[in-house]
């Protein structure tokens, strides 16, 4: 099944196909024709016509829209659901994400129509008065990875599609499977049909779609990012970028290590770690470091591989094969600079698939890859502090800046270190919050992202040029205006 047919007309010569793996069989079961250039540029100009009728519709024409597509997804929940599971390998986890999805059409609906209000207010000067309104950017691409291939190709075009914008969305060739069900809900409700759409393709076909849109939103890897930064600003658009992390979490010698240590295992190993906000640093006291790693192993043996089937236990395969080789490189620089394994410790093969066991390591430091460089996998290296400084010192010691955690004994105590940390979002006596709640608003420290926070209220905002009305409110001359002599 191609995603994209009803969309392009059949008489254009196709690109090249792309074959994608399956995760779980290590099979290339699927296939994937990305847009020729002319077409791509066809398809972008349709949707940028488009876009003028959707913003004419105003909200509430909009908020209804969006309320049908989520119960024409509904209606088709089963088989979005099998193919996030052939994305991915994993169904716990997928059965989340679907949530989290129709949880944001329904929050977003909800907050669109206070935060994208016109406002009206005096100004200093007493006759001029002030109106203030936004104006949508015609055309939004989305460039979206493989981990959460759902959840993070929805997460900016959903507010997007709000504000009045047209969207395109490219997610990543080794995750498009989730494309055909979304796609077949979205051409069921035909004014959205015309102004969202989802495309096949790989970095080249992402690199082209920026030549065509008027705004980008990208999450991915630092490197790329790199590159859609540079390329927006050529072309003078506006980019918001979700890059890597490498998240640390600090265990203050107050801490509850029963909670610390469940929390930590939750934020390191869910999705198997292929996420940019997982734990991947965990820095613990010295007086509690034993008693911490004892009980961290005890809690990561106790999760199974979700093999032979999807329902056999809580860590799925890694989806991408190239980032099974990352983490085993990972794993032999520690291993080759004396780091100990305590549970896990190797990338294997099950059927067809790869595995990544949850690994507790110790004796490590920050000349190891595993410390320093983002591993995406279930990797939780664990090192010992002597003083509060030092912990600090240890989790800003990073290129990254995303996220992080703090425990100890009282919600005060873990404020005051985690003022201190240069990251966007810290969990406090939780792990990797952002996850599960959007409320709040932070920004990318350092090479995990540039532009406006994603999530919040303002998130919304980033897809509005800001338009302010000045007007005189009498016939009067005003006193900065040249005199007559």
């Amino acid at each position: 099944m191609l995603p994209l047919e009803g969309i392009i007309k059949i008489g254009l010569i196709m690109s090249h196909p792309i074959e994608v793996r399956n995760p779980r069989t290590g099979k290339y079961d699927y296939v994937i024709i990305p847009p020729p250039s002319k077409l791509l540029a066809q398809l972008c100009n349709r949707l940028r016509r488009s876009q003028v009728r959707w913003h004419q519709l105003e909200l509430e024409g909009r908020i209804a829209a969006l309320q049908q597509w989520k119960q024409a997804i509904l209606s088709r929940r089963d088989k979005l659901t099998e193919a996030l599971v052939s994305d991915t390998g994993r169904l716990s986890i997928s059965v989340l994400e679907i949530d989290s999805f129709l949880s944001s059409i329904d929050r977003w609906c909800k907050l669109a129509p206070e935060l994208l209000q016109e406002s009206e207010t005096d100004t200093a000067i007493e006759f001029i008065h002030l109106q203030q309104t936004g104006v949508p950017y015609p055309l939004v691409g989305v460039i979206s990875p493989w981990n959460f291939p759902l959840l993070l190709s929805t997460i900016d075009a959903i507010p997007g599609l709000l504000a009045g914008c047209a969207v395109v969305i490219k997610p990543s060739e080794f995750a498009p499977r989730f494309m055909a069900p979304l796609l077949t809900a979205i051409n069921s409700v035909p004014v959205l049909r015309d102004v969202l759409t989802f495309i096949e393709g790989s970095g080249e076909t992402g690199a082209e779609l920026i030549e065509h849109v008027d705004l980008i939103c990208f999450t991915g890897s630092v490197a790329t990012g790199r590159k859609v930064a540079e390329a927006a600003a050529k072309r003078f658009i506006p980019a918001f970028l979700e890059l890597g992390g490498k998240d640390p979490a600090i265990v203050l010698s107050s801490a509850n290590l029963d909670l610390a240590t469940s929390a930590i295992l939750w934020g390191s190993v869910v999705n198997t770690g292929q996420s940019c906000l997982s734990i991947e640093r965990i820095y613990v006291a010295e007086p509690i470091f034993e008693e911490f790693v004892e009980q961290l192993v005890a809690k990561a043996q106790y999760l199974q591989l979700a093999h032979p089937t999807v329902e056999s236990g809580d860590i799925g395969p890694i989806i991408a094969e190239k980032q099974a080789a990352i983490i085993r490189d990972h794993l032999l620089d520690a291993l080759s600079k004396r780091a100990a394994i305590h549970c896990g410790g190797d990338v294997e093969e099950y059927g067809g698939g790869w595995w990544c066991r949850p690994t507790v390591l110790t004796a490590v430091d920050h000349s190891m890859k595993v410390m320093t460089e983002e591993t995406f996998g279930p990797i939780m290296p664990v090192m010992s502090f002597a003083t509060v400084e030092e912990a600090i010192n240890l989790a800003n010691d990073s290129i990254y800046g995303l996220s992080a955690a703090v425990f100890a004994g009282s919600e005060q105590e873990a404020l005051a270190v985690a003022r201190q940390i240069d990251a966007g979002a810290i969990s406090i006596n939780d792990a990797a919050l952002t996850a599960i709640m959007y409320e709040g608003e932070k920004n990318s420290f350092k090479f995990s992202g540039m532009g406006g926070s994603r999530m919040g209220p303002s998130a919304i905002k980033r897809f509005i040029r800001k338009k302010a009305f000045l007007i005189k409110t009498k016939s009067i001359s005003d006193p900065w205006w040249f005199q007559e002599k």
